[in-house]
């Protein structure tokens, strides 16, 4: 309901674009084609965690891009997942292009946030940028399905504020997969709104290995800025 209510709000009261404040729109179109014009791009985060597959981005964590992804996630403004989806099926695309794939059904695993943490915001913002990327991408053709197979199977601290270390603490072993949801063999893509320090993607890799699955790569709305042109 709480959703809902956001959507409707979105679209009758005035606002102004997440990305630059400017035109009287959720999102104009400058922004909007900032975050899906690629091409996606390989990050690596400083250190890189173990056991961390290929992440693409779509664009830098930084600017509107960074103010569209926390008007999205901790702001409610659902309207903006059609947007971040299309970014995302843009890394998706780039991180799924690797031997073995093609012809094969793509499972895009969103990584979990915390039941706390969904009911804090109103609203699963990673699940929902992922549902939104898997129509863009079998528009254009990729077989793919979205599978929410993974969950906390134990409270972990919110991330903010931690080191790359505190955070590598806080996840390991934080995840697994439900029962029965993955075959062996199954071609798996994480995904994720962004990429800090790796080490959630790196233990949700970890849980799909360890139940037989096969984590071909990762693909992220945005990155690192350090280092992009």
């Amino acid at each position: 309901m709480r959703g809902w209510w956001r959507e409707l709000g979105s679209l009758v009261l005035p606002t102004s674009c997440a990305g630059c404040g400017g035109a009287r729109t959720v999102l104009c179109a400058p922004c909007r084609g900032l975050l899906s014009a690629g091409p996606a791009r390989r990050v690596r985060p400083v250190p890189e965690p173990p056991g961390l597959p290929p992440v693409y981005a779509a664009v830098a964590y930084a600017d509107q891009a960074r103010a569209v992804l926390l008007a999205h996630k901790e702001r409610g403004v659902l309207s903006l997942a059609g947007p971040l989806g299309r970014a995302l099926a843009v890394s998706a695309r780039a991180a799924a292009a690797v031997p073995g794939v093609d012809g094969a059904v793509l499972s895009l695993v969103p990584v979990p946030s915390s039941r706390a943490a969904v009911a804090r915001r109103g609203h699963d913002p990673v699940r929902r940028i992922a549902l939104a990327a898997a129509g863009w991408l079998r528009r254009d053709g990729l077989p793919v399905r979205v599978r929410p197979v993974l969950r906390q199977r134990r409270r972990v601290a919110d991330q903010a504020g931690l080191t790359a270390g505190q955070r590598a603490a806080n996840l390991t072993g934080a995840l697994v997969v439900r029962p029965g949801a993955l075959l062996a063999g199954d071609v798996v893509l994480l995904v994720d709104d962004l990429l800090t320090t790796g080490v959630s993607l790196a233990e949700a890799a970890r849980a799909v290995r360890s139940s037989g699955g096969r984590p071909v790569g990762a693909a992220v709305v945005a990155g690192p800025p350090i280092g992009w042109t």
